[in-house]
This record gives structure tokens, sequence and C-alpha cells, in this order.
């Protein structure tokens, strides 16, 4: 996964509302792709959080996946 690539979140991340399946967008790639800066919006364009996860919290998008909307608490 590279800068500006999305990605799916693998585990919830409570503290930001965060659920796994949820889609970001990697903002900033760490020591040899050990971890990431993923920045997640609402579908308005709102950012609700930028976090910082290993490796193993995101993967890469496949081809034959849909996204899903949800509604977070606020924003």
């Amino acid at each position: 996964m590279h800068e500006l690539d999305q990605v799916v979140l693998t585990t919830d991340i409570p503290e930001h509302d965060l659920k796994a399946g949820d889609i970001g967008t990697s903002v900033l790639v760490h020591d040899a792709h050990e971890g990431y800066e993923i920045e997640f919006v609402t579908l308005g364009g709102k950012t609700i959080a930028v976090v910082t996860v290993t490796a193993s919290q995101v993967r890469p998008i496949r081809e034959q996946e849909i996204a899903h909307a949800r509604p977070i608490a606020a924003v």
C-alpha cells in the first residue's frame, strides 16, 4: 500500500468510532510499510479521524468489493 491508496480497516478503533470495513486513505507510510497514517472522511468530505495503524490493521481494497454507508456518532 502506498500514499493516497484507499484502504480497508481490519479492526475496530472505538476511540474514533471506526469499525472494521471502514474505508480510509493512506496519507503517510511509516518504516518500510510497517505502519500508516490513515485519514477517514464522511461521504460529505469532512475528516473524522487521522489515525496511526500497523500494517495488520489495514488492507488494500479488493476489486470485487462494494462500499457500504453507515452513520457515525458525531462529526
